[in-house]
């Protein structure tokens, strides 16, 4: 049994450097895949590290965390 999965993409433009275009091109041959392909999988690549890095700074931020001291952690650790 065979499953067909279809997405809906819009289309998007962007301006690149020539140097990045040229690197993209490299990847995608290395990848055998295209550029959209090796584009698509970069940002979201880059989004979801993106929402990792905005909630850590969310928890860094928050002030009900408590802040550690590193000298006590480390003299608790090595007991």
């Amino acid at each position: 049994m065979t499953f067909l999965v279809e997405f809906v993409m819009s289309q998007i433009t962007a301006r690149l450097p020539d140097d990045l275009i040229d690197e993209l091109d490299q990847v995608a041959a290395q990848l055998r895949r295209t550029r959209a392909d090796v584009v698509r999988q970069a940002l979201e690549y880059y989004l979801d590290d993106y929402e990792d890095l905005s909630r850590a700074v969310e928890v860094l931020r928050d002030p009900a965390d408590p802040v550690l001291d590193w000298e006590a952690v480390k003299r608790d650790l090595l007991r």
